[in-house]
């Protein structure tokens, strides 16, 4: 399936943005793990829509309902099913994107493979509206690794042509912890202060703006992955993006050391506190697709919205001629901040998906 990931831990996603609800299964749990409601609460508030005038007014309480998987709090062993209910849609605002694609979104290249059958309300199965079961599972991840000492966290590292500080070369538990303790994910908050501005400029000229989020994952032992195909680079890069706009994965330097000598790019290994760690981390904490026991450090570039208000060149495929579109309805004029929790949650699923095979299914 392709809205499936994994391999002893296999998530897949289901439903649509304007459906009755949407949801996860995640099946190869290990039985036996504690999940504080209370804190996964607390994650998926992080990417809720209708928090600010930064995101859609779309508002939904996106509490899940845990259907099976679950036993007085617990993990049973049996596969955990949790579905989110859709209650505020508006799906007026797309009768027409049947006939006129929106440019940037998946509506031409769903009426294509689909012969016009897609449910194109709120971008259907494409929407971002998915990544809200995507952090259900996520959230249950990081927990279990937390309990383990790996610890993932991402800020937002730019919004157009503003930039935050990236992650110090070894970013602590309590660091990378209180980003989601933030009301606008970032290491400088004069920074984050200029983001917020320039997506109100965005929102305010009927436009929007991309961004790009960095992730780190601390506590991996070094030996983790396997070459080539198996690598943590690939398998990290496969599930992000699956993430809605998600455009681009770069790891440690990543196009930065194209630019670079050997020398610059190398990080020089360091015996220290009984154990082999790096001077740099331009490697990402990956070499060779095998984790190094550095820090894992990732980008991820998020596409600006496109769905914006400002007239657009399209097509209507009932005519077959040119059209011009403008969009109504809520929409984000940036999803990079709401992305940063999903990035995390993806990190965390293929993570311990690979530490589970590791350990021979259980952790």
């Amino acid at each position: 399936m392709s809205s499936e990931f994994g391999k002893l831990l296999r998530v897949s996603v289901f439903g649509q943005s304007h459906g009755t609800a949407i949801g996860v299964i995640m099946d190869g749990l290990p039985a036996g793990e504690a999940i504080d409601r209370e804190i996964l609460g607390a994650f998926l508030a992080r990417r809720k829509p209708g928090n600010s005038l930064l995101s859609t007014q779309r508002r939904e309480t996106d509490a899940p309902i845990f259907l099976s998987g679950l036993e007085e709090g617990v993990t049973c062993g049996a596969p955990l099913c949790a579905v989110i209910e859709n209650r505020d849609q508006r799906s007026a605002d797309y009768a027409k994107l049947t006939d006129i694609p929106r440019p940037g979104h998946a509506d031409y290249t769903a009426w294509a493979k689909w012969k016009g059958q897609a449910d194109l309300r709120g971008g259907g199965h494409f929407s971002g509206r998915l990544t809200a079961p995507l952090c259900i599972a996520g959230g249950i991840a990081k927990q279990i690794l937390a309990r383990k000492g790996i610890f993932v966290g991402a800020h937002l590292l730019s919004v157009g042509q503003e930039t935050d500080a990236p992650f110090p070369l070894f970013p602590t538990a309590e660091l990378l912890e209180s980003m989601g303790k933030k009301p606008f994910p970032v290491l400088d908050d004069k920074a984050g202060e200029r983001m917020e501005k320039a997506i109100l400029e965005a929102r305010q000229e009927g436009d929007s703006l991309g961004g790009v989020i960095q992730c780190a994952a601390i506590g991996l032992p070094a030996g983790l992955g396997e070459p080539m195909f198996g690598g943590v680079e690939n398998r990290l890069a496969a599930a992000l993006f699956g993430i809605p706009a998600i455009k681009g994965v770069e790891f440690g330097a990543g196009f930065a050391a194209a630019r670079l000598r050997g020398s610059e790019n190398n990080d020089p290994f360091l015996w220290e506190g009984g154990r082999v760690t790096a001077a740099s981390n331009h490697a990402g904490g990956i070499l060779g697709g095998i984790t190094s026991g550095m820090p894992l450090v990732l980008q991820a570039a998020v596409k600006p919205t496109p769905s914006i208000s400002r007239p657009q060149q399209t097509v209507s495929l009932s005519r077959k001629e040119g059209a011009e579109l403008e969009i109504h309805g809520r929409h984000d004029p940036c999803i990079a901040h709401r992305a940063v929790p999903v990035v995390e949650a993806v990190t965390a699923l293929v993570l311990l998906d690979m530490r589970l095979e590791g350990n021979h299914g259980t952790f």
